[in-house]
Parts: structure tokens; C-alpha cells; sequence
């Protein structure tokens, strides 16, 4: 559970953001949105699995965008 206790002479918004970044670092949000509903455990593979299968064809096309140069259109 995130706390922040106000200071002494500190604004209001000055403790939301540190509120804010206290929870964003503990990630309570992310906690939430997982137990939000219920997945299946096979189906919990099958996501767990795409998104595997999403960071690795990312990775390629990082990859294959660093190898080989971009072409520059001539006009001709």
C-alpha cells in the first residue's frame, strides 16, 4: 500500500506526484490490471506465449534495421 505523508510547507501537488512515481515504482497499477480478472491457465500460457512471440519479432526487425543500411530514393 503507497503512503506519502504531506511535508511541512508542501503543496498538495507536489505530494500527487511523489504519490504517483511511489506507486508507478512499486507496481501497484500492474498488480491491479493482472488481478482485474481471471485468466485460465492455459490461456495465461497462450498470452504469455504471444507476447514471447511479439518481443522476439521486434528484436529481428530491431536487428535487421541496424544491419542493413536504409536505400536513399534518387529520382531517377
Amino acid at each position: 500500500m503507497a503512503e506519502v505523508l504531506l511535508q511541512q510547507g508542501e503543496s498538495l501537488e507536489n505530494a500527487l506526484r511523489r504519490f504517483k512515481r511511489k506507486v508507478m515504482t512499486e507496481d501497484i497499477i500492474k498488480d491491479v490490471k493482472r488481478h482485474s480478472f481471471y485468466l485460465k491457465p492455459g490461456e495465461r500460457r497462450r498470452v504469455k506465449q504471444a507476447l514471447a512471440q511479439k518481443r522476439a519479432r521486434k528484436k529481428i526487425r530491431k536487428d535487421g534495421d541496424q544491419a542493413a543500411p536504409k536505400r536513399i530514393a534518387t529520382g531517377r
